[in-house]
């Protein structure tokens, strides 16, 4: 989406929220920001985790 929209449905796509909560102002900017830097952590910690997986198979 070329006007940032995805940042914002991201956390709507994961799960998190209703759509709805973006439509009826529940959640704000700041809320939307603390969702998708807890994705990012989120998804960081997978990659290192199969890192290590991968790294110590025997």
């Amino acid at each position: 989406m070329t006007g940032g929209e995805d940042w914002i449905l991201r956390p709507v796509d994961a799960g998190l929220i209703p759509y709805t909560a973006l439509k009826d102002g529940t959640v704000d900017l700041g809320d939307i920001a603390l969702m998708n830097d807890y994705l990012d952590l989120k998804a960081d910690n997978a990659v290192r985790i199969e890192k290590w997986r991968n790294d110590h198979e025997s």
